[in-house]
Protein backbone atom coordinates (compact mmCIF):
# COMPACT_ATOMS: atom_id res chain seq x y z
CA UNK A 1 0.00 0.00 0.00
CA UNK A 2 1.04 3.62 -0.43
CA UNK A 3 1.02 6.42 2.14
CA UNK A 4 -2.51 7.57 1.28
CA UNK A 5 -3.86 4.03 1.70
CA UNK A 6 -1.95 3.62 4.96
CA UNK A 7 -3.38 6.85 6.39
CA UNK A 8 -6.92 5.79 5.45
CA UNK A 9 -6.48 2.32 6.90
CA UNK A 10 -5.06 3.56 10.21
CA UNK A 11 -8.04 5.92 10.60
CA UNK A 12 -10.70 3.31 9.82
CA UNK A 13 -9.32 -0.04 10.99
CA UNK A 14 -7.29 -1.51 13.82
CA UNK A 15 -3.56 -1.43 12.94
CA UNK A 16 -1.67 -4.60 12.03
CA UNK A 17 0.96 -5.94 14.41
CA UNK A 18 3.92 -5.68 11.99
CA UNK A 19 4.66 -3.23 9.17
CA UNK A 20 7.51 -2.89 6.70
CA UNK A 21 8.12 0.60 5.27
CA UNK A 22 10.30 0.05 2.21
CA UNK A 23 11.66 2.68 -0.18
CA UNK A 24 14.25 5.45 -0.56
CA UNK A 25 11.93 8.49 -0.58
CA UNK A 26 12.81 9.98 2.80
CA UNK A 27 9.81 12.31 3.05
CA UNK A 28 7.41 9.41 2.45
CA UNK A 29 9.20 7.34 5.09
CA UNK A 30 8.73 10.19 7.56
CA UNK A 31 5.06 10.64 6.64
CA UNK A 32 4.47 6.94 7.31
CA UNK A 33 6.24 7.12 10.68
CA UNK A 34 4.24 10.22 11.61
CA UNK A 35 1.02 8.36 10.80
CA UNK A 36 2.02 5.52 13.13
CA UNK A 37 3.11 7.89 15.90
CA UNK A 38 -0.33 9.57 15.87
CA UNK A 39 -1.85 6.25 16.95
CA UNK A 40 -0.27 6.71 20.37
CA UNK A 41 -1.79 9.55 22.47
CA UNK A 42 0.71 12.37 22.89
CA UNK A 43 0.80 12.03 26.67
CA UNK A 44 1.74 8.33 26.32
CA UNK A 45 4.43 8.64 23.66
CA UNK A 46 7.36 9.04 26.05
CA UNK A 47 6.69 5.63 27.60
CA UNK A 48 5.04 3.77 24.73
CA UNK A 49 7.03 4.78 21.61
CA UNK A 50 10.50 3.30 21.09
CA UNK A 51 12.85 4.12 18.22
CA UNK A 52 15.94 2.01 17.58
CA UNK A 53 18.67 2.52 14.97
CA UNK A 54 20.03 -0.87 13.94
CA UNK A 55 23.38 0.63 12.97
CA UNK A 56 24.09 1.42 16.64
CA UNK A 57 21.60 -0.65 18.70
CA UNK A 58 21.21 -4.45 18.92
CA UNK A 59 17.96 -5.84 17.55
CA UNK A 60 17.40 -7.64 20.86
CA UNK A 61 16.85 -4.30 22.61
CA UNK A 62 14.03 -3.39 20.20
CA UNK A 63 12.45 -6.85 20.52
CA UNK A 64 12.51 -6.64 24.32
CA UNK A 65 10.63 -3.35 24.06
CA UNK A 66 8.17 -4.87 21.57
CA UNK A 67 7.35 -7.70 23.97
CA UNK A 68 6.79 -5.37 26.94
CA UNK A 69 3.29 -4.45 28.14
CA UNK A 70 2.09 -0.93 27.25
CA UNK A 71 2.60 1.52 30.10
CA UNK A 72 -0.86 2.80 31.08
CA UNK A 73 -2.01 2.69 27.48
CA UNK A 74 -3.68 0.53 24.84
CA UNK A 75 -0.65 -0.23 22.67
CA UNK A 76 3.07 0.28 22.11
CA UNK A 77 4.84 1.47 18.97
CA UNK A 78 8.32 0.14 18.30
CA UNK A 79 10.20 1.50 15.28
CA UNK A 80 13.22 -0.40 13.96
CA UNK A 81 15.21 2.05 11.80
CA UNK A 82 17.77 1.10 9.13
CA UNK A 83 17.48 -2.72 9.42
CA UNK A 84 20.44 -3.26 7.10
CA UNK A 85 20.53 -6.97 8.01
CA UNK A 86 17.50 -7.37 5.72
CA UNK A 87 19.53 -6.26 2.69
CA UNK A 88 22.54 -7.63 0.87
CA UNK A 89 24.57 -4.72 2.21
CA UNK A 90 27.65 -5.65 4.22
CA UNK A 91 28.19 -3.41 7.24
CA UNK A 92 31.40 -3.47 9.25
CA UNK A 93 29.63 -3.23 12.57
CA UNK A 94 30.40 -4.64 16.00
CA UNK A 95 26.68 -4.78 16.74
CA UNK A 96 25.28 -8.32 16.76
CA UNK A 97 21.66 -8.82 15.75
CA UNK A 98 19.67 -11.81 17.02
CA UNK A 99 17.76 -12.81 13.90
CA UNK A 100 16.56 -16.08 15.44
CA UNK A 101 14.67 -14.10 18.09
CA UNK A 102 13.17 -11.92 15.36
CA UNK A 103 11.98 -15.02 13.52
CA UNK A 104 10.29 -16.28 16.69
CA UNK A 105 8.69 -12.89 17.29
CA UNK A 106 7.31 -12.75 13.73
CA UNK A 107 5.76 -16.18 14.25
CA UNK A 108 3.94 -14.87 17.33
CA UNK A 109 3.79 -11.05 17.33
CA UNK A 110 2.75 -9.21 20.48
CA UNK A 111 -0.91 -8.17 19.97
CA UNK A 112 -0.55 -4.90 21.90
CA UNK A 113 2.56 -3.77 19.92
CA UNK A 114 2.87 -2.19 16.50
CA UNK A 115 6.32 -3.19 15.26
CA UNK A 116 7.48 -1.07 12.32
CA UNK A 117 10.58 -1.74 10.22
CA UNK A 118 11.62 1.52 8.53
CA UNK A 119 13.83 0.31 5.67
CA UNK A 120 15.12 3.24 3.54
CA UNK A 121 16.36 0.92 0.81
CA UNK A 122 15.42 0.21 -2.79
CA UNK A 123 14.94 -3.47 -2.05
CA UNK A 124 15.66 -6.23 0.47
CA UNK A 125 17.60 -9.44 -0.05
CA UNK A 126 14.77 -11.83 -0.88
CA UNK A 127 17.09 -14.83 -0.56
CA UNK A 128 17.31 -14.41 3.20
CA UNK A 129 14.95 -16.49 5.30
CA UNK A 130 14.23 -13.64 7.67
CA UNK A 131 13.18 -11.42 4.76
CA UNK A 132 10.80 -14.12 3.48
CA UNK A 133 9.33 -14.45 6.98
CA UNK A 134 8.95 -10.69 7.37
CA UNK A 135 7.19 -10.31 4.02
CA UNK A 136 4.72 -13.04 5.01
CA UNK A 137 3.93 -11.39 8.34
CA UNK A 138 4.25 -7.65 7.73
CA UNK A 139 2.03 -5.19 5.89
CA UNK A 140 4.19 -3.56 3.19
CA UNK A 141 4.14 0.24 2.89
CA UNK A 142 5.74 1.45 -0.35
CA UNK A 143 7.88 4.58 -0.03
CA UNK A 144 9.69 4.31 -3.36
CA UNK A 145 10.40 7.64 -5.12
CA UNK A 146 7.25 8.93 -6.82
CA UNK A 147 7.09 9.45 -10.55
CA UNK A 148 5.98 12.84 -11.89
CA UNK A 149 2.29 11.99 -12.11
CA UNK A 150 2.16 10.50 -8.61
CA UNK A 151 4.09 13.47 -7.18
CA UNK A 152 1.63 15.89 -8.78
CA UNK A 153 -1.34 14.00 -7.37
CA UNK A 154 0.19 13.81 -3.90
CA UNK A 155 0.93 17.55 -3.81
CA UNK A 156 -2.61 18.38 -4.96
CA UNK A 157 -4.11 16.12 -2.32
CA UNK A 158 -1.92 17.55 0.45
CA UNK A 159 -2.89 21.09 -0.45
CA UNK A 160 -6.57 20.21 -0.86
CA UNK A 161 -6.63 18.54 2.55
CA UNK A 162 -5.12 21.70 4.05
CA UNK A 163 -7.73 23.87 2.29
CA UNK A 164 -5.49 25.25 -0.49
CA UNK A 165 -5.69 25.26 -4.29
CA UNK A 166 -2.83 25.27 -6.79
CA UNK A 167 -3.22 26.21 -10.44
CA UNK A 168 -1.98 23.87 -13.17
CA UNK A 169 0.54 26.49 -14.27
CA UNK A 170 1.84 26.76 -10.71
CA UNK A 171 2.11 23.00 -10.42
CA UNK A 172 3.97 22.84 -13.73
CA UNK A 173 6.38 25.49 -12.45
CA UNK A 174 6.91 23.57 -9.20
CA UNK A 175 7.61 20.35 -11.12
CA UNK A 176 10.09 22.11 -13.40
CA UNK A 177 11.95 23.86 -10.58
CA UNK A 178 12.28 20.69 -8.48
CA UNK A 179 12.84 18.20 -11.32
CA UNK A 180 9.64 16.48 -10.11
CA UNK A 181 11.44 15.43 -6.92
CA UNK A 182 8.61 14.91 -4.45
CA UNK A 183 10.88 15.55 -1.47
CA UNK A 184 11.78 19.00 -2.82
CA UNK A 185 8.17 19.68 -3.80
CA UNK A 186 6.93 18.81 -0.32
CA UNK A 187 9.61 20.99 1.30
CA UNK A 188 8.36 23.97 -0.74
CA UNK A 189 4.72 23.66 0.31
CA UNK A 190 5.12 25.28 3.74
CA UNK A 191 6.47 28.52 2.24
CA UNK A 192 3.80 28.52 -0.48
CA UNK A 193 1.00 28.02 2.05
CA UNK A 194 2.29 30.91 4.16
CA UNK A 195 2.41 33.23 1.13
CA UNK A 196 -1.13 32.26 0.08
CA UNK A 197 -2.52 32.07 3.63
CA UNK A 198 -5.43 34.48 3.07
CA UNK A 199 -6.45 33.64 -0.51
CA UNK A 200 -5.71 29.90 -0.17
CA UNK A 201 -4.73 29.90 -3.85
CA UNK A 202 -1.19 29.27 -5.14
CA UNK A 203 -0.33 30.70 -8.54
CA UNK A 204 2.67 30.44 -10.87
CA UNK A 205 4.18 33.76 -9.75
CA UNK A 206 4.27 32.58 -6.13
CA UNK A 207 6.12 29.43 -7.11
CA UNK A 208 8.59 31.37 -9.27
CA UNK A 209 9.23 33.82 -6.42
CA UNK A 210 9.70 31.28 -3.62
CA UNK A 211 11.05 28.07 -5.13
CA UNK A 212 14.65 28.33 -6.38
CA UNK A 213 15.65 26.39 -9.46
CA UNK A 214 17.89 23.44 -8.72
CA UNK A 215 21.40 23.36 -10.19
CA UNK A 216 20.24 20.57 -12.51
CA UNK A 217 17.38 22.74 -13.80
CA UNK A 218 19.69 25.69 -14.41
CA UNK A 219 22.09 23.35 -16.17
CA UNK A 220 19.27 21.99 -18.33
CA UNK A 221 18.51 25.53 -19.53
CA UNK A 222 22.22 25.97 -20.24
CA UNK A 223 22.40 22.68 -22.15
CA UNK A 224 19.48 23.78 -24.32
CA UNK A 225 21.17 27.11 -25.07
CA UNK A 226 24.42 25.31 -25.98
CA UNK A 227 22.69 22.88 -28.33
CA UNK A 228 20.83 25.72 -30.03
CA UNK A 229 24.12 27.64 -30.42
CA UNK A 230 22.62 30.58 -28.53
CA UNK A 231 25.96 31.99 -27.42
CA UNK A 232 24.60 35.10 -25.69
CA UNK A 233 22.07 33.20 -23.61
CA UNK A 234 24.50 30.36 -22.84
CA UNK A 235 27.20 32.74 -21.62
CA UNK A 236 24.65 34.70 -19.58
CA UNK A 237 23.41 31.53 -17.86
CA UNK A 238 27.00 30.43 -17.21
CA UNK A 239 27.78 33.81 -15.64
CA UNK A 240 24.66 33.52 -13.46
CA UNK A 241 25.85 30.16 -12.13
CA UNK A 242 29.27 31.63 -11.33
CA UNK A 243 27.60 34.61 -9.63
CA UNK A 244 25.61 32.13 -7.55
CA UNK A 245 28.89 30.86 -6.10
CA UNK A 246 28.84 27.61 -8.06
CA UNK A 247 32.44 26.38 -8.52
CA UNK A 248 33.47 26.23 -12.22
CA UNK A 249 34.55 22.59 -11.93
CA UNK A 250 31.19 21.64 -10.45
CA UNK A 251 29.29 23.48 -13.20
CA UNK A 252 31.37 21.73 -15.83
CA UNK A 253 30.98 18.33 -14.14
CA UNK A 254 27.19 18.65 -14.14
CA UNK A 255 27.25 19.77 -17.79
CA UNK A 256 29.40 16.78 -18.72
CA UNK A 257 27.04 14.49 -16.81
CA UNK A 258 24.02 15.95 -18.57
CA UNK A 259 25.49 15.49 -22.03
CA UNK A 260 26.61 11.97 -21.13
CA UNK A 261 23.04 11.23 -20.09
CA UNK A 262 21.67 12.66 -23.36
CA UNK A 263 24.03 10.47 -25.37
CA UNK A 264 22.96 7.39 -23.37
CA UNK A 265 19.29 8.25 -23.88
CA UNK A 266 19.87 8.77 -27.62
CA UNK A 267 21.58 5.39 -28.00
CA UNK A 268 19.21 3.37 -25.81
CA UNK A 269 16.00 4.94 -27.11
CA UNK A 270 17.02 3.91 -30.64
CA UNK A 271 17.15 0.35 -29.30
CA UNK A 272 13.49 0.64 -28.33
CA UNK A 273 13.75 1.24 -24.58
CA UNK A 274 10.77 3.04 -23.07
CA UNK A 275 10.93 5.99 -20.68
CA UNK A 276 10.41 3.70 -17.68
CA UNK A 277 13.06 1.24 -18.86
CA UNK A 278 15.54 4.06 -19.45
CA UNK A 279 14.96 5.47 -15.96
CA UNK A 280 15.49 2.04 -14.42
CA UNK A 281 18.56 1.10 -16.47
CA UNK A 282 20.27 4.49 -16.09
CA UNK A 283 19.15 4.89 -12.45
CA UNK A 284 17.83 8.38 -13.19
CA UNK A 285 14.59 10.07 -12.09
CA UNK A 286 11.87 9.54 -14.76
CA UNK A 287 11.36 13.29 -15.11
CA UNK A 288 14.96 13.79 -16.23
CA UNK A 289 14.47 11.00 -18.77
CA UNK A 290 11.29 12.70 -20.00
CA UNK A 291 13.14 15.98 -20.57
CA UNK A 292 16.09 14.16 -22.12
CA UNK A 293 13.90 12.34 -24.63
CA UNK A 294 12.36 15.64 -25.72
CA UNK A 295 15.84 17.11 -26.19
CA UNK A 296 17.57 14.32 -28.11
CA UNK A 297 14.78 14.14 -30.72
CA UNK A 298 15.92 17.52 -32.05
CA UNK A 299 19.70 17.00 -32.15
CA UNK A 300 22.06 14.59 -33.86
CA UNK A 301 24.44 12.23 -32.12
CA UNK A 302 27.35 14.14 -33.68
CA UNK A 303 26.14 17.38 -32.09
CA UNK A 304 25.85 15.75 -28.65
CA UNK A 305 29.27 14.13 -28.94
CA UNK A 306 30.94 17.39 -30.04
CA UNK A 307 29.53 19.20 -27.02
CA UNK A 308 30.53 16.38 -24.66
CA UNK A 309 34.13 16.28 -25.91
CA UNK A 310 34.40 20.07 -25.81
CA UNK A 311 33.34 20.11 -22.17
CA UNK A 312 35.87 17.39 -21.34
CA UNK A 313 38.51 19.71 -22.81
CA UNK A 314 37.27 22.56 -20.56
CA UNK A 315 37.59 20.27 -17.53
CA UNK A 316 41.21 19.51 -18.40
CA UNK A 317 41.96 23.23 -18.81
CA UNK A 318 40.27 24.12 -15.52
CA UNK A 319 42.41 21.54 -13.72
CA UNK A 320 45.74 22.33 -15.39
CA UNK A 321 45.69 26.07 -16.15
CA UNK A 322 44.72 29.36 -14.50
CA UNK A 323 42.64 30.55 -17.44
CA UNK A 324 39.39 32.38 -16.76
CA UNK A 325 36.41 29.91 -16.66
CA UNK A 326 34.13 32.33 -18.52
CA UNK A 327 36.71 32.73 -21.31
CA UNK A 328 37.12 28.96 -21.55
CA UNK A 329 33.36 28.53 -21.86
CA UNK A 330 33.12 31.27 -24.47
CA UNK A 331 35.87 29.62 -26.54
CA UNK A 332 34.06 26.31 -26.22
CA UNK A 333 30.86 27.86 -27.58
CA UNK A 334 32.72 29.37 -30.55
CA UNK A 335 34.47 26.10 -31.40
CA UNK A 336 31.25 24.12 -30.95
CA UNK A 337 29.38 26.41 -33.35
CA UNK A 338 32.19 26.16 -35.92
CA UNK A 339 32.18 22.34 -35.69
CA UNK A 340 28.43 22.28 -36.26
CA UNK A 341 28.73 24.46 -39.36
CA UNK A 342 31.40 22.16 -40.80
CA UNK A 343 29.57 18.90 -40.10
CA UNK A 344 26.02 20.19 -40.42
CA UNK A 345 25.29 18.71 -36.97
Amino acid sequence: MDIAQLSTQLKTKAPAMVYLILGKQQVLQQQALDAFTKLIPENEQVMNVGRYDMEVTPLAVALDDAMATPFFGERRLVIVNKPFFLTGEKKHSKIEHDLDSLKKYLEHPEPSTILVFAAPYEKLDGRKGIVKQLKKTAVLVDTSPLNEQAARQRVKKQLSTAGFEISEAALDELVQRTNADYGMMDASLTKLKILSYYEKKIDQNMVAALVPQSLDENIFDLVTAVLKHNQIKALDLYQQLLAGQQPPLRINAVLVGQFRLLIQIKVLSKRGLTQGSLASQLNVHPYRIKLGLKTVRNFSMQSLENAYLGLIHIEQSLKTTQRDPSLLFQLFMLQYSQQSKKTGA
